[in-house]
């Protein structure tokens, strides 16, 4: 055991540090799937609009976050920002704005097939009740549509707790970088760090993801029964 490799996991503060990493990966991934969820919900009653012009810009930043990478996003932010802004923004500042940029879009998206898959006839019952056009959304198409919404917000948690690893490359110190930062400190004297690390962080990744991942397949499961 002792020349596998694996004790390079604990020598020092290594395994502290991975966790830290890992803090802050999840610290960007709540934060922004918080603004997400916020942003991304009126975006969503937006995008179900009938006015044309409303409906066509909101396709346009739909397809301009689906098409474009999230990694030229982030370079984009972190060094135009800088450069054409003069705008100082940290890696994880910018690795926020991103990540909120690409979850409002894909959290619209969302809003908005839930809000369409609800029958006609509850808009007409509840204005037939004598409802005002809020009241109906309030006490009846929220409701709804939350509880349609939920198994598709667990997935898309999921992709950006993921996705996060990219912020890297900005700079950020997550657990990737810690990873790297231990495995270029061991690389001759335990030639299997890299095996070692990388296989913990997949282990940490994947203890995070699969409680979420099995929730919402318990929740659609629940919702078609």
């Amino acid at each position: 055991m002792q020349d596998s490799g694996i004790q390079v996991l604990f020598q020092g503060t290594n395994f502290l540090r991975l966790l830290e990493g890992l803090l802050v990966s999840l610290r960007i991934s709540v934060i922004s799937m918080g603004l997400s969820v916020a942003l991304g919900i009126p975006f969503g009653v937006i995008m179900t609009s009938k006015n044309r012009v409303i409906r066509f810009f909101s396709r346009i930043y739909l397809e301009i976050v689906r098409i474009m990478p999230q990694l030229v996003l982030l370079f984009l932010v972190y060094f135009g920002a800088a450069k054409h802004l003069h705008m100082n923004l940290s890696s994880g500042a910018a690795a926020v704005i991103v990540f909120t940029f690409w979850g409002t879009a894909e959290m619209g998206d969302l809003v908005r097939s839930a809000l369409i898959s609800i029958p006609v006839h509850q808009y007409e019952s509840g204005f037939g009740l004598g409802m005002t056009k809020i009241q109906v959304y309030w006490y009846l198409i929220i409701p709804q549509t939350i509880r349609r919404l939920l198994p598709s917000l667990m997935n898309l948690l999921t992709r950006m707790i993921k996705t996060t690893s990219l912020v890297v490359l900005i700079g950020v110190v997550e657990v990737v970088k810690v990873g790297k930062q231990i495995i270029d400190a061991s690389r001759f004297t335990i030639p299997t760090a890299a095996l070692w690390v990388y296989g913990m962080i997949f282990l940490m990744y994947f203890a995070i993801c699969y409680p979420f991942s099995r929730f919402s397949a318990k929740l659609e499961k629940r919702l078609k029964d």
